[in-house]
């Protein structure tokens, strides 16, 4: 990894920032895009720590906006015109249904859009640099999600566990699709599930008495972010996976995602509702 530059999406706790420092240690040079600056600002005296002669930068944006998520991407494509790795970990879970600023269910909007948006505006950047990987944290719990393309926003119905598990199948079949369309011998992408991790995820419902104690339970049993980070880097940095595409990983191992994970016609279907979303051609 030494002198490549590595794009991470929710890089300030968990698994995000221990396989950016991690990646770091290894020499790479991390840009991170991030929502809260204190916490940007604690991650970059890690990766200054870990790595003190490259030239690590934050980016501040909150990926829950559309208009923020071309923007922050934007102002990354024109500062880095090589991109070795795009890390698309950014993610959260809600207690309520909410809506982002663009009337887009937040699930769908923060751990789906967030993804779609930020790694097509980065793709030539990816594409001009060989051997480039984009990684994106899913997660076991799509095999709870169920898509539903006339109520992709929840409006019908909602439930913050199945709005996240719906967010992780997105997460596995826009993996599907961009592996696709990249085609071989170019950029990869893949997916995985770092397993259940005890980290701060969550914590946005914290005033909620159940989610607190659950939040509380992940991370007194759940496992380290140290192990839950492996795979991520293992796929950003290993040679063994360097030619392998379109996959969903779990313990740095190709694993097999739900039925509804595998569907090539929903995968495509989901592609261009969200281009369509974020008006991308």
């Amino acid at each position: 990894m030494q002198n490549k530059t590595v794009v991470v999406t929710g890089g300030t706790s968990g698994i995000g920032e221990v396989a950016a420092v991690h990646l770091a240690g290894q020499g790479a040079r991390i840009v991170l895009i991030a929502r809260d600056a204190a916490r940007a600002d604690a991650t970059l005296a890690k990766l200054k720590a870990a790595n003190a002669s490259a030239l690590h930068s934050v980016h501040l944006a909150d990926l829950s906006s559309i208009a923020e998520m071309k923007r922050v991407a934007a102002e990354i494509a024109a500062a880095e015109p090589s991109i070795d790795v795009l890390i698309n970990n950014a993610g959260a879970v809600f207690l309520s249904r909410k809506l982002s600023a663009d009337g887009l269910e937040m699930t769908f909007a923060t751990n789906h859009m967030a993804y779609f948006v930020v790694t097509n505006i980065l793709l030539p950047n990816l594409k001009a640099t060989p051997g480039a990987r984009i990684v994106s944290t899913a997660s076991d719990a799509h095999k709870s999600g169920k898509l539903d393309f006339a109520d992709l926003q929840s409006q019908k119905s909602y439930g913050s566990f199945r709005a996240y598990g719906t967010s992780k199948l997105c997460n596995i079949l826009f993996t599907r699709a961009l592996a696709t369309r990249l085609g071989q011998g170019g950029v990869t992408a893949n997916c995985l599930h770092p397993g259940f991790v005890g980290t701060r995820f969550g914590q946005n419902n914290a005033t909620n008495v159940f989610l607190k104690a659950l939040a509380g339970a992940i991370m007194a049993f759940g496992l380290k972010p140290e192990d839950g980070a492996r795979t991520i880097i293992h796929l950003a940095s290993s040679p063994d996976v360097a030619t392998i595409s379109g996959e969903y990983f779990y313990k740095c191992k190709v694993a097999e995602p739900s039925l509804a994970a595998q569907s090539d016609a929903d995968a495509k279907r989901l592609w261009d509702v969200s281009a369509q979303i974020a008006g991308l051609g």
